[in-house]
């Protein structure tokens, strides 16, 4: 394992590659969106095109045969997709997306031809989204292989997951080490989907829980193999004595590649295998308006995909069939409230509003903003804990934060073997920093995920997005100030889901006043918390680590002789205190 050596501009500030430089994910596609205009009733055939409506559409025949170009519905047939929509399933504005096949390098020219054409409302090149991670750690000399190698002969792995900081109690983790305990809150019966890039479907940790790839080609580079493999193992690492352990490791899990079908197809192929509670995972961002739509090494100006019409139309059908969509809010260093944003970029269709702006209608997507881990973390420091990190986009539709840094997890580091366990097998490799906005989503999905699975198992409807979206706002170890970047920043909340559960599943939380308490300085045995115990409804309750206030007013109210203590609780921990006398 590597140390991090920090920059010198300060804790949470570091730059956006190995070694301090730029770098880029290979393979990304461009792709051209047509939106059809809803009155001209297009259909796309391999033939050609033809208008139900009676339009005339000769012009783009033409143009589509001239060109040796296919008009693909993006979505996938477009008389299915209507009568979806009528029966309440899908968006009734799918129907209405085409990708044009065949423009490879002449994209921008062929934009502005077939946006002229009869029947076409508008049409836009979209850049190629990547990963949202943010690799800093320095290189360590090693080099990787292809990754089809098997662990014969190798050494067993350590258990990896003390260091996993965000498994633990809130305010430093979820608290999944809570959620485990409770039915259902090991993610059983929730399946996740991770729409990305790559993922070594091998992996030692994920292969037992891994359903597969349900659309898409598999980038073969590295770096995106990495990411994805990085990814699943936040969420679903298999729960053993090595390796790593994801925050609800009983979820199924699986993966859609953007790879040949577009992030838009992906993720509405995503949603059409999955059912209400469960969770599609986007952990990916793409160049925005902010420099023109340019790649960037740096990933400056970078934003979430629901910028862009396709991507915004196909989370908002996934949300409206009651799955959960959390996407990662992007590494630009944005503020998402600028006026910028605002201003409608002249390819879009004219009905496009900025989804950014709470006021406009929402994707139902959760955006999640990177925070910092405590200090201190893997001997390292970014910052106050849960403090905007200074990559991270922000503003007011970021719902809530996860891990920015220091993410321990399946997988390499960048497009090289893991920096927390190399080595010739790639299925073993393992990494301490994984960062970005790639891992705080994970992260939020692990609690979505485990809080889904309890409300399964009580019989209860799951989450909608709406519900999902307030809950995150709502609890949770709140944002702190850094230097330079204050709490105002929005990132959001990090998910504690002990505190979660008490106001899903109210029902689960008992209530009673304490009638004596005792105050356990010296627990036994020596390995458990400190502990302040209360005698509530017939039984003996646990409050872990209880801060020296909370204590001061517990000892006060009793020492006065007439104790008036108020508390919640599950099972036999106190989730709730309230001290009035």
């Amino acid at each position: 394992m590597t140390d991090q050596v920090q920059p010198a501009q300060g804790p949470g500030t570091s730059g956006p590659g190995p070694d301090g430089a730029g770098f880029t994910y290979r393979g990304a596609e461009q792709e051209l969106i047509v939106v059809a205009r809803p009155e001209a009733g297009l259909r796309a055939r391999a033939d050609g095109v033809r208008s139900v409506a009676g339009a005339d559409v000769s012009a783009l025949d033409m143009f589509l045969s001239d060109e040796q170009l296919v008009l693909e519905p993006l979505f996938g047939n477009e008389d299915r997709l209507r009568q979806s929509a009528a029966g309440g399933g899908s968006g009734p504005g799918l129907a209405l997306f085409y990708r044009l096949r065949g423009a490879r390098d002449r994209a921008r020219e062929l934009r502005a031809r077939i946006a002229a054409l009869p029947g076409i409302d508008a049409a836009y090149v979209k850049p190629g989204a990547v990963p949202a991670s943010r690799e800093t750690a320095p290189w360590t000399g090693r080099s990787a292989d292809d990754g089809r190698r098997t662990k014969e002969g190798a050494p067993v792995t350590p258990d990896f997951t003390g260091r996993q900081g965000y498994l633990r109690p809130a305010p430093e983790g979820v608290d999944a080490y809570w959620a485990w305990q409770r039915p259902g809150g090991s993610g059983r019966g929730v399946t996740v989907i991770d729409v990305e890039g790559a993922w070594q479907l091998g992996h030692e940790d994920l292969a037992s829980k891994l359903a597969g790839i349900v659309v898409g080609t598999p980038h073969t580079d590295l770096a995106w193999r990495n990411h994805g493999t990085a990814v699943i193992g936040v969420i679903g690492g298999g729960r053993d004595e090595h390796g790593i352990t994801g925050i609800v490791p009983d979820a199924v899990t699986a993966a859609a590649s953007v790879r040949g079908v577009g992030t838009a197809a992906a993720v509405h192929a995503a949603a059409e295998r999955l059912g209400p509670g469960d969770i599609i995972l986007v952990g990916l961002h793409a160049p925005g308006p902010r420099f023109d739509f340019e790649e960037r090494d740096s990933q400056a100006g970078y934003i979430p995909l629901e910028w862009w019409p396709d991507d915004f139309a196909a989370v908002q059908d996934a949300t409206a069939r009651g799955i959960l969509v959390v996407a990662a809010a992007g590494n630009g260093a944005e503020s998402l409230d600028d006026a910028l944003y605002e201003r409608r970029p002249a390819e879009f269709p004219a009905w496009w509003r900025n989804p950014f702006n709470p006021s406009n209608p929402s994707s139902g997507a959760i955006l999640v903003g990177a925070g910092a881990p405590p200090p201190g973390t893997h001997g390292r420091d970014h910052g106050p804990d849960r403090s905007r990190l200074a990559f991270s986009n922000h503003g007011a539709r970021v719902d809530a934060q996860g891990w920015g840094r220091e993410v321990t997890t399946t997988g390499g580091f960048w497009d090289r073997p893991g920096d927390l366990q190399g080595g010739a097998e790639e299925i073993a490799w393992y990494t301490d920093t994984f960062s970005g906005t790639s891992s705080a989503s994970p992260v939020v999905v692990g609690a979505l995920a485990a809080l889904q699975g309890m409300l399964k198992a009580a019989g209860q409807a799951p989450m909608s997005a709406e519900r999902a979206r307030v809950l995150l706002r709502t609890t949770g170890s709140p944002q702190q100030d850094a230097p330079g970047r204050p709490a105002s920043q929005r990132i959001g909340s990090r998910p504690d889901v002990k505190a979660a559960v008490a106001r899903l599943l109210p029902e689960a939380v008992g209530s009673g006043q304490a009638e004596r308490y005792w105050d356990e300085l010296l627990p036994y045995p020596r390995e458990l918390p400190p502990r302040l115990r209360l005698y509530v409804s017939g039984a003996w309750r646990s409050l872990d680590d209880p801060s020296p206030e909370i204590r001061r007013a517990v000892h006060s109210a009793f020492a006065g002789g007439r104790p008036d203590v108020r508390v919640w609780f599950a099972d036999d921990e106190i989730v709730g205190l309230v001290v009035t006398g």
